[in-house]
């Protein structure tokens, strides 16, 4: 008899991807979302990245904790990420924090998260369990980590970005031998170890853990009990495999999906409104540094079914154009400027206006002859006929509006209201 090849890691595994925090530098736009809800790059959510990185991995069995104004969020899951059947042993399962095990705590750490889920996780029948963040841009084959996994025998392997050293002080650090077994795990250290042979950059964690489940789970039943724990992976979990147990670390650069017109691996935490503002930015280029028209490893969500982007008026001063942007479907430019702008579906721009640097999200309705530059508008605002936005920011500031350090614009549906009101 020919003997069975052995079945892809991935097939044994769960993609448990928490997804629960507000995202409180991203100011009002998680007034009403959970950041992993927050919109990205024309047409997705943040969360689909980590979810399409475990499908194109070929993980088939995913979940996702939510606590934090998860409505959005569930619905965009329920809507995008319908097509795991069941019955062929796919599935996305949603596991909102809802005082399963003590009616007087929700989800208090990223570990509780998977400790209050352990019967259902156990019902699921993986070997193994990869722990993600639902809140990072980037494009990253899963198995080729696993695989590491067990071929080291860790008890846990850790994804870790390459970055130069003394910008590693904002990050958990690891400091790793020879072996890259991770002999320590600072967080945001003074002076951040350099890796082996390589003084200038050091590893920072990405907040990617691999485990055996069984193992994994007898440690958050220890830890449950722990009153001095936070019931964290960075602050408790994570320490104690690397005192007692072997932990690995995992580069990011030897599994990061690369198309050919990326020159670098990618990695973007959009935490900031300056960061979101400008990953968002970045993809009009005209190489951006993120290809999200790449086939082999498309980003998965919600299609939404909408007529195309459509161009109107074509007389000097009044003319409907697009340059170096994205422009989504439903979208009508009508005898506006549009340039270096990310819009997403659904958004109106009148005649005389124009729109330079702005990502504006789902149904924004930009006003004739407003001027808008370095902003971003929330989903649904209505931009009044006239305003303008993004060239003096103290003007901007007493119109209510939220002004970075960098000079970026947030603009919301309150805040115009409330700007209105006052007019």
């Amino acid at each position: 008899m020919k003997p069975k090849a052995n079945p892809r890691l991935s097939n044994k595994a769960l993609a448990f991807v928490l997804a629960g925090g507000r995202g409180s530098r991203l100011k009002e736009l998680t007034d009403n979302r959970a950041k992993p809800a927050v919109y990205f790059g024309g047409k997705t959510r943040i969360v689909d990245f980590a979810l399409s990185n475990a499908l194109n991995s070929g993980m088939r069995k995913m979940a996702i904790a939510t606590q934090y104004k998860a409505h959005s969020l569930i619905r965009h899951c329920q809507r995008g990420w319908n097509f795991l059947r069941a019955e062929r042993n796919e599935f996305l399962d949603i596991l909102p924090a809802s005082q399963r095990m003590d009616e007087a705590k929700w989800y208090v750490g990223t570990a509780d998260a998977v400790t209050q889920n352990i019967d259902i996780i156990d019902s699921y029948g993986v070997e193994y369990i990869v722990i993600l963040a639902g809140d990072h841009i980037y494009k990253m084959d899963y198995e080729v980590m696993l695989q590491q996994h067990v071929d080291t025998k860790a008890d846990v392997t850790i994804g870790c970005l390459t970055v130069p050293r003394m910008e590693a002080t904002a990050l958990g650090v690891m400091h790793v031998n020879d072996q890259m077994q991770i002999t320590d795990f600072l967080e945001k250290p003074a002076d951040p170890p350099a890796i082996p042979g390589d003084p200038d950059h050091a590893l920072g964690s990405m907040g990617i853990y691999i485990f055996d489940w069984q193992f994994l789970r007898t440690l958050l039943l220890e830890d449950m009990h722990d009153d001095n724990s936070s019931h964290d992976f960075g602050h408790d979990i994570i320490p104690h495999i690397v005192k007692n147990g072997k932990a690995m670390a995992h580069r990011f650069q030897d599994s990061c999906i690369m198309s050919g017109l990326e020159t670098e691996p990618y990695w973007r935490d959009v935490g900031t409104v300056d960061a979101f503002w400008q990953a968002n930015i970045d993809l009009t280029l005209f190489t951006p540094p993120l290809d999200l028209y790449d086939n082999e490893w498309p980003i998965w969500t919600y299609a939404e079914s909408v007529p195309p982007a459509k161009f109107i008026h074509n007389e000097d001063g009044r003319r409907g154009t697009a340059v170096s942007s994205m422009v989504s479907g439903n979208c009508i430019i009508s005898g506006s400027e549009v340039t270096e702008s990310l819009l997403f579906t659904g958004v109106r721009t009148h005649s005389y206006a124009s729109l330079n640097r702005v990502v504006a999200l789902p149904h924004v309705d930009v006003g004739r002859k407003a001027e808008l530059r370095n902003c971003v508008i929330d989903r649904g605002v209505q931009i009044p006929e006239g305003m303008v936005i993004g060239i003096d920011s103290e003007q901007d500031r007493e119109n209510g509006f939220r002004v970075t350090d960098k000079g970026v614009v947030l603009v919301t549906k309150a805040m115009i209201d409330a700007y209105l009101a006052r007019s």
